[in-house]
């Protein structure tokens, strides 16, 4: 019997220390598992009322199995309870309200027993290493590691990473690249989340940064600091552009990432199966950066529009299909790379555009303020545009125009703002025959000309404004950048009902929270009206 104990004590241990060593998990897991499976299975065999525990030593694999009863004065519960005549005869000294032990025999684990105890000691052990997994990964974000294919399923690829598995969904493969089983595979650790069925690690080969992490691998001085990519633009398996800036003035950045005769582009443009790689150096100027995003076109003229974070090129007729690249492609990665709106544009396209404008502000200049077609030109040839910026331009500004004195900005200014009023008239008439209500006529930042667009939106009270979120009011609107029928090709973002007005996200939180102010008055003025309700006598 002696040998029988011996032998189970050192299959005990021998279980926990295999397990723990294959799963790298800390063995104090796999003891735990193993007890709680031991107390399943002393319950089944028990009752599952007991309050039965378990302990392994771990280090002599003894096994101790005992049930917890509380001393009571009137047993009620005989499966967790016992009176103090039997308490002081397991523990001498027990006391009522005492919680004490009752030493049990040791199970002799069935068949049925066994299967489930196995099944406990697994789910314990997965649960572990699934943390495990997780507590390596969660911080290695934005890293190149490499893998083995294990498998694609679905068009995703399951990498084996090793003591974990990762997988490159399909949109974030490299267009056209076929992997195999079996092939080494490097990608970035996109991202790692904690799920229910376990860590899922996310890679990628087709994001910028994996392109940005790679340069670092290959060029030493991008490594050390001394260069540093600003930004980057991929199509994936197509083309990319980089913009670097070397903080050592002897050391040119884009001869260092094309390294000599090209060894250190085409080690990256390798892995990245033949993508091809503009390097163009970066400028905090933005319209430098543009020019040299552009390459190779060449660029005679760049107008930016900050309020609307739009950029406007003008390039010569013989450029224009380089600039823009086949479908769109050369100045969709400029986009990217400078983070705003490009539009490419001929300069007869430009001179066409500056002439109708130019048209339009000076008829709109003679209709609202009622002057002459000479001087309605001179105002836009000054660079005014809106009558906003006649009304409330300083005087002294207005006045300092050739031609122009005191008395005439003074006239002008005064027309600017009867023009003004005219129009929030018209806006307000046309605003109430929506049907908006007047409330929201006293939110914060609203003019009447918003209003109007919002009531020809369907939003025409308080509660339609506050179902808004943020960026379903105020975000932009982004068209195509790409001329001609391929424009067709894209949907345009249609973005906020009040996007054309450049509100700002702080503005946009205000007015929703204005909207919704209301709801928070209605909570407050039912909340004494309850408690003024509960506190009334039922009898009246």
């Amino acid at each position: 019997m002696a040998t029988a104990i011996s032998a189970n004590k050192a299959e005990l241990l021998a279980i926990a220390n295999s397990v723990a060593s294959e799963k790298m998990i800390d063995k104090a897991i796999v003891i735990e598992a193993i007890e709680e499976a031991i107390q399943r299975a002393a319950r089944a065999r028990y009752g599952a009322e007991n309050d039965i525990r378990a302990k392994l030593d771990a280090q002599t694999g003894d096994l101790r199995l005992w049930r917890v009863v509380e001393v009571v004065e009137q047993v009620e519960d005989y499966f967790k309870q016992v009176d103090l005549a039997a308490g002081q005869k397991l523990q001498k000294d027990a006391q009522l309200g005492d919680f004490i032990v009752d030493p049990l025999p040791a199970v002799d684990l069935g068949r049925i027993d066994a299967q489930s105890a196995k099944q406990v000691i697994f789910q314990k052990v997965r649960e572990a290493d699934r943390e495990r997994q997780y507590e390596e990964f969660k911080d290695r974000a934005g890293e190149i590691i490499t893998g083995v294919v294990k498998s694609v399923e679905f068009g995703h690829v399951v990498v084996n990473l090793g003591r974990a598995e990762g997988v490159i969904r399909r949109d974030q493969q490299i267009p056209r690249e076929l992997m195999r089983v079996g092939d080494r595979v490097r990608a970035l650790i996109l991202s790692v989340r904690r799920e229910n069925r376990g860590p899922q690690i996310f890679l990628s080969r087709a994001h910028p940064d994996f392109m940005k992490k790679l340069f670092a691998q290959e060029v030493p001085e991008i490594y050390d600091g001394i260069i540093e990519i600003k930004a980057a633009a991929r199509d994936p398996g197509s083309r990319a552009k980089i913009g670097v800036i070397s903080y050592d003035g002897s050391i040119d950045p884009v001869g260092a990432c094309v390294g000599m005769k090209g060894s250190r582009v085409q080690a990256v443009v390798q892995e990245m199966q033949g993508e091809k790689i503009d390097i163009i150096p970066w400028s905090e100027d933005t319209a430098t950066f543009v020019v040299n995003a552009l390459q190779p076109a060449t660029v005679q003229r760049v107008v930016i529009d900050e309020d609307d974070s739009r950029i406007e090129v003008v390039v010569p007729d013989d450029q224009l299909s380089l600039a823009i690249g086949r479908r769109g492609q050369n100045v969709r990665l400029a986009s990217q790379l400078t983070g705003s709106q490009i539009d490419i544009m001929t300069e007869a396209d430009a001179s066409e555009k500056r002439q109708r404008e130019f048209v339009e502000r000076s008829t709109m200049f003679q209709e609202e303020l009622d002057v002459d077609e000479t001087l309605a030109q001179l105002l836009v040839a000054e660079g005014f545009g809106e009558l906003e910026e006649v009304a409330y331009v300083p005087l002294d500004e207005l006045a300092s125009i050739e031609g122009f004195d005191e008395e005439l900005a003074q006239e002008l200014q005064s027309r600017a703002a009867e023009g003004l009023e005219r129009r929030e008239e018209a806006s307000r008439q046309e605003r109430r025959a929506l049907g908006v209500e007047d409330d929201l006529a006293g939110i914060p930042h609203l003019t009447e000309a918003m209003l109007v667009v919002l009531g020809k939106a369907g939003i025409k009270t308080l509660d339609d404004l506050a179902d808004l979120a943020t960026d379903e009011l105020i975000a932009k609107k982004r068209t195509d950048n790409r001329r001609g029928p391929a424009r067709s090709e894209r949907a345009e973002d249609k973005g906020g009902v009040l996007g054309e007005y450049g509100l700002s996200e702080e503005q946009g939180n205000e007015i929703i929270m204005a909207a919704r102010a209301h709801w928070f008055d209605d909570e407050e003025s039912n909340g004494p009206a309850t408690g003024e309700a509960a506190d009334a006598d039922p009898a009246q």
